[in-house]
């Protein structure tokens, strides 16, 4: 079993190359703009708490300039159906092949994350790869992953050991890729409806207003694990190290429901905490680019909390790979419940 419950963190570091394809640097400028103050504050809260988290850079985003990136260019890219889906298509649309580093490249921030003691240096793919879009193969998903494990040894000295699917698009069928490139740990997807993966036409209203409502108020439930839960989703290497709720940036819209999406949070924390269960908050560092006060402020409160819990409980933080390590530590056989549901 999980001694007295783990928090684990989980960031999808994307700048551009994750929204490249539903909005544009104009719309989204000021929030990519703002990751460059909010991570490095990130940071600072994260070794002030003792956080262990797992940061997953998309390939891209270690590279100076587009001419560096085109150098590195993987033998095969991915050949969606849907071409804007292709953030090739976009760096061979530009010219002259001048791209903002601001909103497309951030080695400095990448080598800050390494600097700073306990976080983990996992991948997001090189190219910010959908694994269930039509079109897009097991080979050209291999190249991807291969590429964004080269560029992270070569200039941040880091072979990354976890992956975080992009858009949560989870590709069973791509783990063996995944184990044959030393990954140990990838985060799946919470079991419920609105957060089954499928490719981004599938991605309805419907199922995204439940999500949103979800991190307010506890639809489906406290998405807590148990040891004996992650050995039964994983059948073997890389271990399922599944996610319970997205920290959503905090609203102007929905202000006076702020409290709720905090208790909602805190609440499944001291659940899982008392159950020594697992819990995997995540989200992405450009959700903090504006209003960065507070969203910092809103992280510091689960933070708080989190201590309150190592101090009452004994709760760790641990990083996808350190549960890794735990999983492969434990013994095969676990008497533990798994915790799942509401109560």
């Amino acid at each position: 079993m999980f001694s007295n419950g783990i928090l684990t963190v989980s960031l999808d570091f994307e700048l551009f190359w994750g929204v490249r394809d539903t909005l544009t640097v104009e719309d989204y400028g000021p929030s990519l703009l703002g990751v460059h103050e909010a991570a490095p504050r990130m940071l600072a809260l994260f070794e002030r708490y003792g956080i262990h988290a797992t940061w997953a850079p998309v390939g891209f985003l270690f590279f100076q300039d587009a001419d560096e990136l085109e150098r590195r260019r993987p033998p095969l890219i991915p050949r969606y159906t849907e071409r804007r889906l292709n953030p090739y298509v976009y760096l061979d649309s530009l010219a002259p092949r001048k791209l903002d580093p601001r909103y497309h490249f951030a080695p400095r921030l990448i080598r800050r994350i390494v600097e700073t003691p306990h976080q983990e240096l996992a991948t997001h793919t090189f190219s910010h790869y959908f694994c269930l879009e039509p079109g897009q193969t097991s080979r050209e998903f291999r190249a991807d992953l291969e590429a964004a494990i080269e560029v992270s040894e070569r200039m941040a000295g880091r072979r990354p050991v976890s992956l975080i699917f992009p858009r949560n698009q989870f590709n069973p069928e791509y783990l063996y890729v995944c184990a044959d490139n030393g990954i140990r740990a990838y985060r799946g997807n919470q079991n419920a409806y609105a957060y089954e993966p499928g490719h981004c036409r599938e991605d309805t209203i419907p199922r995204r207003a439940a999500r949103l409502l979800d991190s307010y108020v506890n639809l489906s439930g406290h998405h807590g694990y148990s040891l004996d839960e992650l050995r039964r989703r994983s059948v073997a290497l890389p271990y399922d190290v599944p996610a319970s709720m997205v920290l959503r940036p905090w609203s102007r819209r929905f202000k006076g429901f702020e409290k709720w999406k905090a208790k909602r949070i805190k609440d499944s924390l001291t659940w899982c905490a008392e159950r020594s269960l697992l819990y995997h908050l995540w989200w992405h560092p450009h959700n903090f680019g504006v209003d960065i006060e507070e969203n910092l402020a809103q992280l510091e409160a689960v933070l708080e909390h989190f201590a309150a819990l190592q101090a009452r409980h004994g709760m760790k933080s641990l990083s996808m790979a350190e549960v890794a390590d735990l999983i492969d530590a434990a013994p095969a056989e676990c008497s533990r419940i798994a915790y799942t549901g509401v109560e």
